[in-house]
């Protein structure tokens, strides 16, 4: 949706290392992507910015502590935003595995910017975490959708070794085979 819409997505992501490798995989399908976050030098962070004002980046990652920056959220609102994704939105329920309190103020945050979407994602949330989800980000009448957790991709299996010898060979077949 970033690429269909005007401006730019602001992705609200808790992890640098997430942001890091999202962002290289859009940059490898030729999306302009970046994200800001303390991983960065005042010089990078600042080519960022001017790179955002001048419609140069459609998606940009930050984690939530960063719109509680002072001076971040005045630049923020500036920009024309036409979506919020908020990922790995369980962080902010108190009844979710991950709690974050700077993600308690993401409805405020949306009611600052006023984006006309908002879409929050997660792979984890019980009905009391959608609730909180809900609740938290002023979401008024949201589609909500769920879905399983069966994943096919994904199987389990537990393979017997006797020492580190035949583990490590083990490994390495693994690693050869995909992800393991």
């Amino acid at each position: 949706p970033a690429l269909k819409l005007p401006g730019i997505t602001l992705v609200i992501s808790p992890l640098i290392a997430l942001m890091k490798d999202q962002v290289q995989a859009l940059h490898e399908n030729k999306i302009p992507a970046a994200y800001l976050n303390s991983s960065l030098k005042v010089k990078e962070e600042r080519q960022i910015k001017e790179d955002v004002v001048n419609g140069k980046i459609k998606l940009l990652y930050v984690a939530p502590e960063r719109l509680m920056k002072e001076g971040f959220m005045e630049f923020i609102a500036e920009q024309p935003i036409s979506l919020i994704a908020v990922d790995e939105a369980h962080c902010i329920s108190q009844w979710g595995h991950d709690f974050r309190p700077d993600y308690a103020q993401l409805g405020q945050i949306r009611k600052r910017l006023r984006p006309p979407r908002t879409v929050a994602l997660t792979a984890t949330a019980t009905p009391e975490v959608r609730d909180d989800i809900v609740r938290v980000l002023l979401l008024k009448d949201p589609s909500v959708s769920v879905a399983g957790f069966d994943r096919p991709n994904l199987f389990l299996e537990v393979l017997t070794v006797s020492g580190d010898v035949e583990k490590r060979a083990a490994c390495v077949q693994l690693a050869q085979e995909g992800s393991g």
